[in-house]
């Protein structure tokens, strides 16, 4: 009889459980590993609520993951048990154009571990040896588990260009909003606000380096954002994606600057100003996910301290209270929370 372990099964919001399934094995090309610390993504809370336009119900999550290899497949080479590893979740053909040169984050059949595939919410899962990144020595799990949240604010900012010695609004106050605060100042910008409709998450931002926290409801934005920043705003980052954020991006943003949306927006439209974009060269560029390059990045962030752990990850909670961490995740006090798992 095979073994049993614990994977989470997400059919709703409302409905988050732990089931039993059979333990996997490392294939060709393959590890096999045990899950130490997972995070809870936004697309996480989304898809659970059913808004997530690339996620389907149910799923099984998982993406943010730090694990220990547990054994090695045919053809792994490299790795050994006992290895700690972060996991790179996308999932790419390696043939479509946007692969061959090097964009596998837009793989033209991208799909991403945890997402459309079972993920590393569980016991032990297998993964393409290729998919994962070694966790440097004295890093902590905690510290490894924000790897993956902070590869994607580091891949918007490399988006935006050179930002050294720019003025930068950051529009949302979340995990992703607050790490690409990090990556931004880290990059350059000499200047950046940040917004939320929630004093909380303003008075966060402002603990981890803003310039600036405005309330994202306020009246007159653009004129505040300016003033606090002692001049005009070269880039927006849409940490948001509703079509008010991008009404507001495009209103702050100067003439010949950049937006960069990060947020994954709803489905369907979103009216923007087209004569604006237009009359003001305005350019705005979509980013998603990241690359082996962003994860190095992310790294070497991490591990030169950049990133405040202690006000990024503000609760943990066991495998078997995974719908505990979806509930916290959604709680506007809460910024990363984080699924320990160990073993059953």
């Amino acid at each position: 009889m095979s073994q049993q372990i614990r994977r989470v099964l997400v059919r709703s919001i409302d409905d988050i459980t732990v089931e039993y399934v059979p333990a996997p094995t490392a294939g060709e090309g393959e590890l096999l590993v045990r899950t130490s610390m997972v995070g809870v993504c936004g697309s996480d809370t989304h898809a659970a609520q059913g808004h997530h336009p690339f996620m389907s119900l149910p799923y099984h999550p998982g993406h943010e993951a730090v694990g220990v290899v547990a054994a090695v497949g045919p053809g792994a080479d490299g790795f050994a048990p006992g290895d700690r590893i972060i996991i790179e979740p996308n999932l790419y053909c390696g043939r479509c154009p946007q692969c061959r040169s090097g964009r596998y984050n837009i793989c033209q059949e991208l799909k991403v571990f945890g997402c459309q595939t079972p993920g590393a919410m569980t016991d032990l899962f297998a993964i393409p040896a290729d998919r994962v990144h070694r966790v440097p020595e004295g890093m902590t799990d905690i510290e490894a588990a924000l790897v993956e949240p902070l590869a994607t604010p580091v891949h918007a900012v490399s988006k935006a260009g050179d930002l050294t010695g720019r003025a930068v609004v950051v529009l949302g106050a979340g995990p992703i909003g607050l790490l690409v605060l990090a990556a931004a100042r880290q990059a350059g910008a000499a200047k950046i606000a940040v917004t939320d409709l929630l004093p909380g998450k303003r008075d966060r931002a402002l603990r981890l380096g803003a310039d600036a926290a405005l309330p994202a409801d306020t009246t007159g934005l653009a004129d505040q954002a300016r003033q606090a920043l002692g001049g005009p705003v070269d880039v927006v980052f849409d940490c948001v994606a509703r079509e008010q954020s991008m009404a507001q991006a495009t209103d702050l943003v100067t003439k010949g600057g950049r937006i960069v949306v990060v947020g994954v927006g709803a489905a369907g439209t979103t009216p923007v100003r087209l004569d604006l974009i237009q009359d003001r060269e305005i350019r705005v560029e979509g980013t998603l996910m990241y690359t082996a390059d962003d994860y190095r990045t992310a790294i070497a962030l991490i591990a030169s301290g950049a990133v405040d752990t202690d006000e990024i990850v503000t609760a943990t909670f066991p495998l078997e209270e995974a719908a505990k961490a979806f509930a916290a995740s959604l709680a506007p006090e809460h910024v990363k929370v984080l699924v320990t798992v160990d073993a059953s």
